[in-house]
């Protein structure tokens, strides 16, 4: 079992193995510790408490720092050029296999909201697909995206880059709401 203790050290061959399975581990539950935070400090906000949110956020951006730490050392980050390609490489995975399967799972198991929430977050991917291989081509041109603004549906994810449509074509929401970057 890989990672398992054992009385004698790992072969040569492995080492390090071991350190970076648990480095991506990390990654992972610090990634998700960061959102949940900010989560959380949206409902502190919603409730009063602008104090707590104010710390769930300083605390969610330390986990982030921590997740950003670790994907250095994994490797994870390189060029610009090659950053676009990995981004384009994980919503292509999202979109032919992750998220198909996980629908066909809640659908099986007759969960609503889930199918919902795979369903706003597959085709946000196909939307992040599609950017990403368009602002790779310009780059590849040597073309930045400009001042463009990227405006993004606060409830499906729908990103866009430019004007937000007058309604979310995704879901519905008033394109007035989309959070602007």
């Amino acid at each position: 079992m890989a990672g398992a203790y054992k009385n004698t050290p790992p072969a040569a061959e492995d080492k390090g193995a071991m350190t970076a399975e648990n480095l991506a581990a990390a990654l992972a539950g610090e990634s998700q510790a960061s959102q949940k935070y900010l989560a959380f400090a949206d409902v502190a906000d919603a409730e009063g408490f602008p104090n707590v949110a104010r710390l769930f956020r300083a605390v969610a951006y330390a986990e982030s720092t921590h997740a950003r730490n670790h994907l250095s050392v994994l490797g994870g980050i390189g060029t610009t050029a090659d950053n676009l390609k990995a981004a384009w490489g994980g919503e292509t995975f999202e979109i032919a296999e992750m998220y198909p399967a996980y629908d066909a799972v809640a659908k099986l198991q007759g969960n609503e909201s889930a199918q919902t929430s795979i369903s706003y977050a597959l085709k946000a991917e196909v939307d992040h697909q599609g950017i990403y291989d368009s602002t790779l081509k310009g780059l590849e041109g040597k073309k930045d995206l400009g001042a463009t603004a990227v405006r993004v549906c606060p409830i499906c994810g729908h990103t866009v880059i430019g004007d937000a449509p007058d309604e979310c074509p995704q879901c519905g929401t008033a394109g007035s709401h989309f959070v602007e970057f």
